[in-house]
């Protein structure tokens, strides 16, 4: 099965090679023409007001919407959390707009406050699950059928949207494939 991941920006190698690894083939999309050729699509974390400008350039923001509204599997990491808000608290940068949530960029802090936890995910077993923060999003409101997953302080850091998937961490830069497995039976 192909499965995409946006290489705008971001640890898009990382992903390709975790999705590798869980048996699917990744693609690397950079043109809206390729979309059609995936069953899901990763959105990578980098820098948001970036991604959400390249997506516009390239003519994708508003596919991916349909897409994603139509039932396409999207999974955001980090940065990907914030493009598929519908709210981002003190922002109109440009977004997919997909979830009904409402996130707080940069919420833990800048690139130097930077960390790890363990964390339990019940959906994905009852070991805990190794994560990575950098310069993190959260969510701070889930409204609709948004599912929270994974909390961390009291804040949601991981949900689910009927086909959609948001984690405000990169679990490509773990060894640990559940979420990545995890999404891949979200697009069969």
């Amino acid at each position: 099965m192909k499965i995409g991941v946006l290489a705008l920006q971001g640890a898009v190698r990382e992903h390709c090679n975790s999705l590798k690894e869980c048996g699917a083939e990744p693609i690397e999309i950079r043109y809206k023409e390729q979309l059609q050729e995936v069953k899901g699509l990763i959105i990578p974390g980098g820098e948001s007001t970036t991604i959400g400008k390249l997506l516009v350039r390239y003519d994708m923001l508003g596919l991916l919407a349909e897409m994603g509204r139509n039932g396409f599997p999207i999974f955001g990491t980090c940065t990907g959390l914030i493009m598929l808000a519908k709210e981002i608290n003190g922002s109109d940068q440009s977004r997919l707009g997909l979830m009904d949530i409402t996130v707080e960029r940069n919420a833990f802090g800048r690139q130097i406050a930077s960390f790890e936890a363990e964390l339990d995910i019940p959906e994905l077993g009852l070991e805990k699950f190794h994560t990575i923060f950098i310069r993190a999003p959260y969510i701070e409101k889930v409204s609709g059928n948004v599912t929270p997953m994974a909390q961390l302080d009291g804040k949601i850091i991981m949900a689910r949207q009927e086909k959609l998937l948001a984690a405000a961490f990169h679990p490509e830069l773990t060894s640990d494939l559940r979420i990545h497995q995890y999404f891949v039976k979200m697009c069969q």
